[in-house]
């Protein structure tokens, strides 16, 4: 048996981590990405630099680090910066998912990607694609009591995720998270089972 690589995940609110916890539970490596995007731009990181460099003092703390809070405003201020500021992360993260991924020999490795297309599919080589939805309305409730954002910010975050059936076009299987925990701990054990039996069979 080999390594099975399972791309997890789901928008605001959702529960895609709550599944990645319940999958290592069970087993699973499960490789967290926004995880990974903090540590690429760690104090003192290449990945920091190339920010600061492109960004400027804007996004910088009176120390000289990385302002996390005012990189964010700036990315969510347009399209352009959003993009070059994935220009210089999406490579480092790659890279280090590659890295964490390559000290599990074999068994079942879970991806946790936000916001997984086809495309990120097809680089992060993907074998399967599982996908946490759950109502707008629960998913709003959850990111503001779980998170402390204000429900405007999570409606504008929302907007601007690809839409749902952009999000199913890249998946494989459809976990719904809407009843309380013992059906979604259920619907782990399902999803669990399923892809031990793909592990298995690759």
């Amino acid at each position: 048996m080999g390594v099975l690589r399972v791309g997890l995940t789901g928008g605001l609110g959702a529960g895609k981590s709550t599944v990645g916890r319940a999958l290592a539970a069970r087993g699973a490596l499960v490789v967290d990405t926004d995880q990974v995007a903090r540590d690429v731009l760690a104090p003192g990181s290449d990945g920091e630099r190339a920010v600061l460099d492109r960004f400027g003092p804007s996004v910088a703390s009176p120390e000289g680090t990385l302002d996390r809070r005012a990189l964010a405003a700036a990315v969510f201020a347009g399209p352009a910066s959003r993009m070059a500021l994935e220009d210089i992360t999406h490579p480092l993260i790659e890279q280090e998912v590659a890295r964490r991924v390559a000290r599990c020999p074999d068994g079942i490795v879970v991806i946790e990607i936000p916001l997984l297309n086809r495309e990120r599919r097809s680089r992060y080589g993907l074998d399967v694609v599982v996908l946490i939805e759950a109502p707008e309305e629960l998913a709003i409730e959850r990111a503001v009591r779980q998170r402390g954002m204000s429900e405007g910010d999570v409606r504008a975050r929302l907007a601007a995720q690809p839409a749902l059936a952009e999000r199913r076009g890249a998946a494989d299987r459809v976990v719904v998270n809407a009843g309380p925990r013992a059906e979604l701990e259920a619907a782990v054990d399902e999803l669990w089972g399923w892809l031990a039996r793909l592990a298995q069979a690759g």
